[in-house]
């Protein structure tokens, strides 16, 4: 029996820096990981393949260079997928040596292997071999992801019809494709398939893709994704899929059949639970397969905790990272991180990006606040105009009697980069005046900050 302060079970984004942030502070950790691999599914099939891939396709179709160059479809003919994933294995490996020198330097010890609950404080590791290994912590920290969710009527081959992880094995880029889902996976495999010249259509049940967003910049980007060829379909659900001679057949429940040469159903993920035994120690999964848990992450047995994917959402990388941070200071007492920020940005990775952070229009309305609006467009500004991007809007709302900074909405190129200067006066209780009073380079995205203010403070004074 092998005794820790703190057994870590996955080592994806959350389980990574929980075990990093005890060990710096002089933890005995232990790190179970059934491959041989670190860094979980964000390295794996989540994050980082994803993130090349559209990286790939922007360059391979020129929509990068939007107003610079045309676009030509001919140079994909002959493209596999393993062929947009080259770059991804060089960053992977970077990705990888950092947290193996990371672990080295603290001295967590990496044990390979499929753990098991024996009882609330033993975890049975059991290798490639069969050999089993027994482990006791003090804590536990539960950070084994999540994975698509495969409706059992679906007819998942990885040849025609694939999940969001299998997605990224397809042998070739197809001519179309149905997608299933309107979220931020759905949304952005979409998208990149579109750039690449792919007959894509998008099927959803809701009545407005990225429900989640600022309804304003979710219609935008659906229309600007419509004008580059995507099909949406909105209200529907799959009943029916079928393999069929020429591909794949979709009965809808409407009774509409769509066909196309494959399908991706992205239409949700549930916790990597199983196999773990959680049942032996007395906790539960909600009806998502994930664990619920406290504001410090606890799990009912207040010495396990859980963070990342397996509580779910927001399952976002970033915020995994600090859920396993805060986990931890409060598991053995750090007086270091104690709470995540008020305020958490969105990043998703579609074409054009997406982010936003803090209220919507919807989110004031229902909260009866009394807000105003202030835009600027990409195609206002000089870096704008110079990169190509006629369709991006970074959109300020405030509130009108004070100008309080309650939310961020950015659509286009560099979002995910961009959100952060309006995250922090957002977390400071700033005001838009702030944007006003800072002196940006020019020529510059970020200036798109100060003329979204200047836009809202003519709307209160009427002009």
């Amino acid at each position: 029996m092998e005794s820790y302060d703190l057994i870590v079970i996955g080592s994806g984004p959350a389980g990574e820096k929980g075990a990093a942030q005890a060990a710096y502070f002089g933890k005995n950790v232990a790190l179970i990981e059934r491959t041989a691999e670190l860094g979980g599914a964000g390295l794996d099939t989540g994050t980082v393949p994803s993130k090349t891939l559209r990286e790939s396709a922007l360059y391979i179709s020129g929509l990068r260079q939007r107003g610079l160059l045309s676009i030509d479809y001919s140079l994909r003919e002959g493209l596999t997928m393993q062929d947009f994933m080259h770059r991804k294995e060089a960053v992977v490996f970077e990705e990888r040596r950092k947290i193996a020198a990371s672990f080295a330097a603290h001295k967590v010890n990496f044990v390979m292997g499929t753990a098991k609950f024996e009882d609330p404080h033993t975890v049975k590791v059991v290798d490639r071999n069969g050999a089993p290994r027994y482990l006791t912590g003090s804590v536990i920290l539960i950070a084994v992801g999540s994975k698509p969710y495969r409706p059992p009527e679906v007819p998942f081959d990885d040849k025609f019809i694939f999940d969001s992880n299998s997605f990224l094995t397809m042998g070739r880029i197809p001519k179309s494709m149905i997608v299933v889902g309107g979220g931020v996976i759905g949304c952005e495999y979409a998208s990149i398939l579109t750039a690449l010249g792919v007959a894509v259509t998008l099927v959803d049940s809701r009545d407005r893709l990225l429900s989640f967003l600022d309804e304003e910049i979710s219609d935008r980007w659906c229309t600007h994704m419509r004008g580059l060829g995507l099909t949406v379909i909105f209200g529907e659900r799959a009943d029916k899929t079928t393999i069929t001679p020429s591909g794949i057949q979709m009965t809808l429940k409407s009774g509409k059949i769509v066909e196309a040469e494959t399908a991706l159903l992205a239409a949700g993920r549930r916790g990597a639970v199983e196999g773990l035994g959680l049942e032996r120690v007395g906790l539960g999964i909600n009806q998502h397969w994930h664990i619920d848990v406290n504001d410090r992450y606890q799990t009912a047995l207040p010495h396990i905790y859980a963070a990342g994917d397996v509580i779910g959402f927001p399952a976002l990388a970033s915020i995994s990272m600090e859920q396993g941070r805060v986990a931890m200071c409060h598991a053995f007492g750090f007086p270091y991180k104690q709470r995540l920020a008020s305020q958490l940005p969105k990043g998703i990775y579609t074409i054009p990006e997406i982010s936003a952070v803090g209220e919507t229009e919807e989110s004031c309305k229902e909260k009866k606040i009394n807000y105003e609006v202030g835009r600027a467009k990409y195609a206002d500004n000089a870096r704008g105009q110079i990169i190509g991007d006629s369709t991006g809007v970074l959109k300020l709302i405030f509130r009108r009697e004070d100008k309080r900074l309650l939310g961020v909405h950015i659509l286009g190129e560099s979002a995910t980069e961009l959100i952060h200067l309006g995250m922090a006066v957002l977390e400071s209780f700033g005001t838009i005046d702030a944007f006003i009073e800072l002196v940006f380079n020019f020529p510059t995205l970020s200036e798109l900050y100060k003329y979204a203010a200047y836009d809202g403070l003519s709307k209160l004074n009427g002009v």
